[in-house]
């Protein structure tokens, strides 16, 4: 049977690592996978298939294998599909030129980050447990898929609708939201009580689209924000990092950038205070996994 040295485990990667050096924003799994065949190609073994499950092939599932102390590590962090280099991540490539003390020293910091966990009960075996991870790591990916999906097609309108419910589940007060047509920069705005005598008013613009939005993008929706206005931007496409900036370091007004998937995690987060007239746009039903070693 051949086998996966930890050598060509960290030759896989670091060529995971050189991708994603040039994707600082990080970079979808699928795509990684597909561009890691042009930096580091699949050897014979790694292009076959498994014997128990003869349409999954081995070389996908090998690279999630050797991701998993990375992770631990913290050199690597993966978001519903989304994998992104860490500063850490950055110096360690740079440390360990030589793959095999690469996947080494990750594979060490993962076993300090084990022991740190509560034992399990029965102990799992090593390859079990890692197939099991890569396993679920490719559902959440397959069910995020599926939402990202739903959610960038939705109509423009029902996207707003959803901004607003997911504001009142939270326990905003939404005194109005833009009808179809010209909205004036605002398309939804709310309140800390019913009748908007504390706290800020919140001015939320509300944009599906797959562009990022500019600096020119934050600046024109601070225009139209009061001095005391809290202003709240959701944009599926996300945001440029010089837009991140300058909502960051505005000094006069307040303003929260919310890209897709952070909307998305601020849903489930308040799904069960969600009214139902508005969870019907974005209904979800949690499946259970085994999830060893977490």
């Amino acid at each position: 049977m051949a086998l996966v040295t930890n050598k060509r485990r960290g030759e896989l990667l670091r060529g995971v690592f050189e991708i994603l050096l040039s994707h600082p924003d990080g970079l979808q799994v699928k795509l990684v996978l597909a561009q890691l065949e042009e930096v580091v190609p699949p050897t014979e073994f790694e292009n076959g298939c498994y014997d128990s499950t003869p349409n999954v092939r081995r070389y996908g599932k090998i690279v999630r294998f050797a991701t998993i102390g990375p992770v631990k590590a913290g050199w690597l962090e993966k978001d519903k599909g989304l994998w992104n280099l860490t500063e850490e991540g950055s110096k360690a490539f740079e440390r360990f030129k030589d793959p095999e003390e690469f996947y080494r020293e990750s594979g060490q910091l993962y076993k300090k980050w084990k022991k740190g966990q509560p034992k399990p009960e029965v102990e799992e075996d090593q390859v079990e447990e890692a197939e099991s991870a890569s396993t679920v790591e490719e559902a959440e990916e397959t069910a995020w898929s599926e939402i990202e999906e739903h959610l960038t097609s939705m109509n423009p309108y029902d996207f707003q609708q959803l901004v607003a419910g997911l504001l009142k589940g939270m326990g905003y007060h939404v005194s109005w939201v833009a009808p179809p047509g010209p909205d004036g920069g605002v398309d939804v705005i709310a309140q800390t009580d019913p009748l908007g005598i504390r706290g800020p008013r919140i001015k939320v613009q509300v944009k599906r689209q797959t562009a990022k939005v500019s600096v020119d993008g934050i600046r024109s929706f601070m225009g139209v924000m009061g001095d005391s206005d809290v202003g709240l931007f959701v944009n599926t496409g996300g945001f440029t990092r010089e837009s991140e900036k300058e909502a960051r370091h505005h000094l006069k007004q307040r303003l929260m950038l919310v890209s897709l998937r952070r909307l998305f995690d601020l849903w489930v987060e308040h799904y069960d205070q969600i009214q139902e007239e508005y969870r019907r746009l974005l209904p979800l039903r949690a499946v259970q996994f085994l999830a060893p070693g977490e």
